[in-house]
């Protein structure tokens, strides 16, 4: 095998478990929401309290933190595939919007749910001294306000599902499930078993494509 093969060797593998473990990574860390069988929405103080010394809970945003690199990988991916088709622009644009948006996703995890771990070290009177601190951080004040900009994730990806299904590159069945989750994923915090329905319904469409792609079984992108 050839540098250049085996350099290719490794970014195959890396897109494809790119795939693999993002909708995983999502399951796994929407389903560690208390509360999965009461859905309702949650006032930021609620929030705050949800997650103090919730140690899986914080675990499970460490992963959504590390998984924005994921998403980046998905959102060129998809890009490329639809780079030859009549919907490049629409690729284009897609991979450019759920890119800031999961920039902006790894700075409301870092901003808010990071931030928790440490403010757990506290004692508990501490703790309650931090309160209207940290309840104008999960209300987006300030600069927090960029943090709506999360939205942006899943419209990108919706842009670039829609397109997956419109010019047939990527499996039909595949691009419709993926478009209903990426619209479903964004729900507010508090309605979790939403947010964790889309998941499984991206990880249903794109878990098989990254397999397929580990196996060298698609149609090949330049990347």
């Amino acid at each position: 095998m050839t540098e250049k093969e085996g350099l290719n060797r490794t970014k195959r593998i890396g897109t494809g478990l790119s795939f693999i473990l993002f909708p995983l990574l999502f399951v796994f860390a929407f389903a560690m929401h208390p509360g999965l069988l009461n859905p309702r929405l949650l006032g930021p103080e609620e929030l705050i309290l949800r997650a103090h010394q919730n140690g899986m809970l914080q675990f499970a945003h460490v992963l959504v933190t590390l998984s924005t690199v994921l998403l980046v990988v998905i959102a060129m991916h998809f890009m490329k595939l639809l780079e030859r088709s009549s919907a490049a622009w629409a690729g284009m644009i897609g991979a450019a919007v759920a890119i800031l948006g999961a920039v902006i996703l790894a700075a409301d995890k870092g901003a808010l749910c990071l931030t928790m771990s440490a403010l757990d070290t506290l004692p508990e009177n501490e703790f309650a001294l931090m309160m209207p601190g940290l309840i104008a951080m999960f209300s987006f004040k300030g600069w927090l306000v960029i943090l709506w900009g999360i939205l942006l994730l899943p419209i990108g990806f919706a842009i670039q599902a829609i397109a997956l299904l419109k010019t047939k590159v990527f499996p039909r069945w595949g691009s419709i499930l993926f478009l209903i989750g990426a619209l479903l994923v964004g729900f507010p915090d508090g309605a979790e078993i939403i947010n964790l329905t889309a998941s499984v319904l991206i990880a249903a469409a794109l878990v098989p494509y990254g397999i397929e792609i580990i196996k060298n079984k698609v149609q090949k992108v330049t990347a």
